[in-house]
């Protein structure tokens, strides 16, 4: 990785995905999980104090040495056991059948191929299992979306591969995921182009 990708935009990341508003937001993803959970796109550990008690263990995929650093303190205060197993969400080093649940925030906007990921978030989760997600994307209003076409090449480009035009909630019921609970809105304090939400939960 660049010195932008490994050690600037890690930081940027931190600021804009790590402010303490956010928090709410994350609890209530987390929600759902239980038992044992894989983590695509862990950054710099926001989730960390989100975690419901029925979660036992995390077990943390993240490309980026320095997101991982910037996380290391909220890893140390966690009560619940993390550890890095893995760095790329579209090849997870997992065996099949290994997780209770799956959590990912504000990462399937940048994974370049998000259906072969969600095909192995399938694969290494158990049947009935979990996938919880928090992210952002194409957003409901026509015009809206005309500004997330014109803004995404260079959203991409500085964003690490971050598209703003994607239908999360609707690639993840079409990669075999049954969506059981969806919110969709607009975000707080801050651009409708960067702040269409979606939160909820689907089973495998």
């Amino acid at each position: 990785m660049g010195i932008y990708s490994e050690h600037v935009l890690p930081r940027i990341i931190t600021k804009t995905c790590g402010m303490p508003g956010m928090n709410k937001l994350r609890r209530q993803a987390c929600a759902p999980l239980t038992g044992e959970v894989v983590e695509i796109g862990f950054g710099s550990g926001f989730n960390v104090g989100q975690y419901p008690a029925a979660v036992t263990r995390v077990s943390a995929v993240e490309p980026s040495d320095g997101g991982w650093r910037l996380g290391t303190k909220r890893v140390a205060t966690s009560n619940i056991p993390i550890e890095r197993a893995g760095l790329d969400g579209q090849r997870l080093p997992f065996d099949d059948n290994t997780f209770d649940s799956a959590l990912s925030t504000f990462t399937m906007c940048t994974i370049p191929d998000l259906p072969a990921a969600l095909a192995e978030l399938r694969r290494v989760v158990k049947p009935g299992g979990v996938l919880a997600f928090l992210e952002h994307g194409r957003a409901p209003e026509a015009g809206v979306r005309r500004w997330q076409r014109r803004l995404e090449p260079v959203q991409k480009k500085l964003g690490g591969g971050c598209h703003l035009t994607r239908d999360i909630p609707e690639m993840i019921g079409e990669s075999g995921w049954e969506v059981v609970d969806l919110d969709s809105f607009y975000a707080e304090a801050a651009p409708k182009p960067f702040a269409a939400f979606s939160l909820g939960w689907a089973r495998n």
